[in-house]
């Protein structure tokens, strides 16, 4: 065993969650090996729709509990969240399909739509793992790769008595529907959540990079958690640089300084966590030697030689620029997974528009972004916003117990109010925010740094059902534009996929490309971030690590991209409007 502090003395149930690309998967996969080596019998799960646990250990695994051969005691089992809305979604509908009027069908079909009912019926898959239940008995360990989000927990502590509001049509158009098909009794979920905050049962894992926007973001995750009852937690540092990579290196100098940075000005609320450093490895992490290595503190073998011998093609974001310049306006989105640097990114493309002439509104709907703090300066052309989450609630919230709860007595009115601090009225609130702001997308370029991909994509999910409502309400020869169409049209809208050159967080914008192209969206670009192949490095842990990214380029630029750039790691952090304007000449 070795000294990490978060496998000391562990409890039955162990839960990593953490942003795409941090690493969650290889260090539940390998926890789940050093446990098994030790003479226990673990069952690792994962509900992550990007889960490569299966690529992981070399065999498919899927939606069954699979025996890892290699791995005497270890067996495995992946949970598809999509599959298991749609089977969610199925079971719900199939009885009344038929029988109520199509519209209501409807109706009852789009209200299951969203990223909620995905994240209820995942929920609803591995409820059985965490109470007590044959399938999992003779397992001393489950360990989870991705825990249950602090929003649906909050979901399943929501009060019982919204069932018979929501029935007799007093509830608003939040996401307490999809909890309507939950096949289990209450008291299951209530079980499942008493065991999630159980600290004699359960720990929680978070894991992030040693970035200061990372580390700020998990802070948010731990405060959240915390305040529903998750205390048992642990953090995980993982892939910092080592102190003998800097030599004779500027490139690896300033990366290392900058982490170190981040690690002593963290938020004080993590710094009071058990926490665990996990070096930065040249290899991917694939296959049984690779993991067991993880935690070690050995040094790595250097597989490839010190040279990169496949260039990639030069392809800058300016290239990028140049072309949707060309158009004079339109809606610029910079969607994807949290830590990819779609913040930047975006504050760069505006920053570019806006010195070659074009007015130029730069907005965010992330509450973890900070456009000012990156921009740290003023420019012609320029205007700056954020849709502010909360501001954008209340304001919503008010609005519909002017309406909605002006004829309702006392007890209806407090439901309504319970029923409106369900997490996506946040979604619907800050959907009629950006409504009103890519209007301006006639005149002028809006350049917009998105919310994190499953908040994004709720997003687009109300987008997607005020279109419907609206084409339903129109007579055919009016003419009308919603905000789905706008995004659907490439002349007014492109989507720019901003990733890193790594397994997880190609595969996983390669999933949300898959999900636009449903809603009918076509990603204009993608953008691959701070890529050590696209810079001069001499640290023989970053060359191998440079070796590693050409097969994600290629795949970006083979398989998944009609058009691309390449943005090189960067010496300095890229804060300044003449730093980024010189980011997207890059």
């Amino acid at each position: 065993m070795n000294d990490c502090k978060f496998l000391d003395q562990p409890p039955r149930f162990l839960f990593f969650t953490g942003k795409g690309g941090v690493g969650k998967t290889s260090i539940a996969c390998a926890t789940a090996i050093q446990l098994a080596d030790a003479g226990h019998q673990v069952l690792l799960v994962s509900t992550d729709p990007a889960s490569n646990v299966g690529q992981v250990f070399g065999i498919e695994i899927g939606n069954r509990i699979t025996v890892i051969p290699a791995v005497p005691g270890l067996a495995a089992l992946e949970i598809d969240p999509q599959a298991a809305a749609q089977t969610y979604r199925d079971r719900i509908v199939g009885p009344v399909r038929g029988v109520l009027p199509d519209a209501v069908v409807k109706g009852i079909e789009e209200q299951l739509s969203g990223a909620c009912t995905t994240e209820i019926a995942a929920f609803d898959e591995f409820t059985a793992l965490l109470t007590d239940s044959a399938l999992t008995a003779n397992y001393q360990h489950i360990i989870f790769d991705t825990a249950p989000t602090g929003h649906t927990i909050r979901l399943l502590q929501l009060p019982g008595a919204w069932t018979g509001f929501l029935d007799e049509g007093k509830g608003d158009a939040s996401c307490l529907g999809p909890l309507a098909g939950l096949e289990k009794q209450r008291s299951q979920y209530k079980a499942a959540v008493d065991a999630l905050a159980d600290p004699q049962r359960s720990r929680l894992i978070l894991v992030a990079r040693a970035q200061q926007a990372t580390l700020r973001e998990v802070a948010r995750t731990h405060e959240e958690l915390n305040a529903i009852g998750l205390s048992q937690q642990y953090l995980i540092v993982n892939g910092i640089l080592p102190e003998d990579q800097v030599a004779q290196d500027p490139l690896a100098a300033a990366i290392y300084q900058r982490e170190q940075r981040a690690l002593t000005e963290m938020p004080e609320v993590l710094k009071a966590l058990p926490i665990d450093r996990i070096e930065l490895k040249p290899f991917n992490l694939v296959g049984l030697d690779t993991l067991r290595h993880l935690f070690t503190t050995a040094a790595p073998a250097i597989t490839h030689d010190a040279a990169i011998t496949q260039a990639i093609p030069v392809r800058s974001l300016s290239k990028l620029v140049d072309a949707i310049a060309a158009d004079g306006h339109g809606l610029v989105m910079l969607m994807g997974k949290g830590g990819v640097g779609k913040t930047t990114l975006a504050a760069a493309v505006a920053v570019d528009l806006a010195q070659r002439g074009f007015p130029v509104h730069l907005t965010t709907s992330d509450p973890a972004a900070n456009l000012t703090e990156t921009l740290n300066g003023m420019l012609d052309n320029l205007t700056v916003s954020r849709i502010d989450p909360h501001a954008e609630t209340e304001h919503y919230r008010q609005q519909v117990l002017k309406t909605k709860g002006a004829q309702l007595d006392t007890q209806g009115r407090a439901l309504l109010e319970e029923d409106l601090r369900s997490p996506c009225t946040e979604e619907i609130a800050v959907f009629q925010a950006f409504s009103r702001i890519i209007r301006e997308a006639g005149k002028k370029f809006v350049v917009m740094d998105t919310a994190p991909t499953g908040h994004t994509l709720l997003l687009l999910d109300a987008t997607g059902a005020y279109h419907r409502e609206v084409s339903r309400q129109m007579d055919s020869g009016v003419h009308y534009l919603t905000p789905m169409m706008q995004l659907q049209d490439p002349k007014q809208t492109k989507v720019l996929l901003v990733t890193l050159a790594e397994t997880t967080p190609v595969l996983e914008a390669a999933n949300l490309q898959a999900d636009l192209r449903r809603a009918g969206i076509e990603p204009w670009a993608w953008v691959i971030n701070n890529s050590v192949a696209a810079t001069t490095v001499h640290s023989p842990l970053l060359r191998q690590r440079a070796a590693n990214e050409l097969g994600e380029i290629n795949a970006v630029a083979n398989q998944y991209a009609q058009r691309y750039a390449v943005v090189p790691l960067l010496q300095e952090e890229p804060v300044g409007v003449a730093c980024l304007r010189a980011l997207a000449s890059k």
